[in-house]
This record gives C-alpha cells, sequence and structure tokens, in this order.
C-alpha cells in the first residue's frame, strides 16, 4: 500500500489481492470467483458486464489459457469508505506469457462486509492510456 502506516483496511484489501493474484496465477475461477460478491458487478477485458459469482466464474473460464499468467498491484489506494465499504483504486499490471508485453490497467474495486467476510461487489479494469488529453 502507498501510505506510511499501514491500517486495518490496507491489510484488508493487501489480503484479498494476495489471493486474487495466486489465484489469478493458476486460473482458478472458482477461487478467483469465490472473492465476490453474489451481487457482484464486473468489467473486465472485454465489453460484458458480468454479474455475481456465477457471471465471476464464467469470465474467467473463458480466459486463454495461458502457460505463466501473474499480476501485480501498483499505486494502490484505500478508503474505508462506510462500517461495510472499502473504495479501492490501482493499477494492475498483468503477464500471461514469458515474453509477452504485460497489459497495465487501471483497476477500481469496492469491497463490503457480507455474511462476515470481505467480498468484492465492484469490478472495473480500463486502460492506463488517456481516452482525452487534457
Amino acid at each position: 500500500m502507498a501510505s506510511s502506516g499501514r491500517s486495518a483496511t490496507d491489510d484488508i484489501v493487501s489480503g484479498i489481492m494476495g489471493r486474487w493474484a495466486t489465484s489469478f496465477s493458476r486460473l482458478d475461477a472458482e477461487a478467483l470467483a469465490s472473492l465476490y460478491s453474489r451481487n457482484a458487478f464486473f468489467f473486465g477485458s472485454n465489453s460484458n458486464l458480468y454479474r455475481g459469482n456465477d457471471g465471476v466464474a464464467a469470465y474467467f473460464e473463458a480466459l486463454p489459457r495461458w502457460s505463466s499468467p501473474s499480476v501485480q498491484f501498483t499505486d494502490v489506494r484505500t478508503v474505508h469508505a462506510a462500517a461495510d465499504l472499502i473504495n479501492v483504486a490501482g493499477t494492475a499490471t498483468f503477464t500471461v506469457e514469458k515474453d509477452a508485453e504485460p497489459l497495465v490497467v487501471k483497476i477500481t474495486w469496492v469491497i463490503v462486509r457480507e455474511a462476515g467476510e470481505w467480498k468484492i461487489v465492484s469490478h472495473h479494469v480500463s486502460s492506463k492510456t488517456p481516452l482525452i488529453e487534457q
């Protein structure tokens, strides 16, 4: 996390990101889907909106079976927005093959406490390349 002192919020987000990265490296759709709320909205690398755990699993099951997928999260910012709600923004760098150019995207998550567990309820990635120069 970016701050000098880690907070409980940072620890929650770091734990989810760690499990997410491990599951992504195995392309384990069920493990990834388990990190999401039953009410999740998911915008990934295509234009489709996926909903809920089944939608998230379907997204990851449809990905190519890369030989060495990995993700690194950087520039992560967190805000404990409400008692049971965390807002997250950062950068995700995906490497899918050993010599392939990495895919670098902006990523936002909203994480909610659901039945006592922290789950991603909103997932959105977008291009790091500006669409409009300002």
